[in-house]
């Protein structure tokens, strides 16, 4: 379909997952689509999670991704949607690994801090850098399909660094990292002047 590495993002949650594709082309990625998984309607939670398999299936058999970069969960106090949102990752992890998918995991403050350089950035913050990266319009109402949109383009600026990113058999990333000068010379557009 696509001559360029593609990268399926996906933001995972039971009752809304984001999703994302990018073709990584230089200088910069492409998007390829982006929407969003609904399920406030579903009651049954097994049922959500069913979906949630057969949507990521559905988009890596469509679109042939060479990678998936998943958010891994936030860790919070309360252990239900802990546990809810730990299924819903599953689910789509396992979807991807049904096809031989390589996984990567990004925690979302490594997300924000590659995409922004700030671990701290606020959804709008990325969605505004985002919009300039990919020339793209992003509404709020997309914000969770924004997450996975940044979570497949932080994969995408790890994989380029030296060594990139490398799946170990936990299916977490292990990034190797050059350090700022390396990644300096690989993304000049992405450095604000003084």
């Amino acid at each position: 379909m696509n001559d360029k590495p593609v990268i399926l993002g996906i933001d995972p949650g039971t009752t809304i997952m984001g999703y994302a594709v990018i073709a990584a082309g230089h200088p910069e990625p492409q998007l390829l689509r982006m929407g969003l998984l609904d399920q406030r309607k579903i009651a049954d939670h097994y049922q959500r999670i069913a979906r949630i398999f057969e949507r990521t299936l559905e988009l890596v058999d469509a679109y042939k991704p060479d990678a998936l970069s998943i958010e891994s969960p936030f860790y919070g106090n309360n252990i239900q949607s802990m546990l809810k949102l730990g299924r819903a990752q599953g689910a789509a992890i396992s979807a991807a690994l049904y096809r031989s998918v390589p996984v990567f995991e990004y925690a979302p403050r490594k997300i924000k801090q590659v995409i922004t350089g700030n671990g701290n950035a606020s959804k709008e913050q990325i969605a505004n850098l985002l919009e300039k990266i990919l020339k793209t319009e992003l509404k709020p109402e997309t914000y969770d399909a924004t997450d996975a949109l940044a979570a497949a383009l932080c994969h995408y600026y790890q994989s380029r660094m030296p060594g990139g990113s490398q799946p170990n058999g936990t299916g977490r990333s292990k990034s190797k990292t050059g350090g700022w000068e390396d990644f300096i010379k690989k993304n000049p557009g992405r450095v604000a002047g003084k």
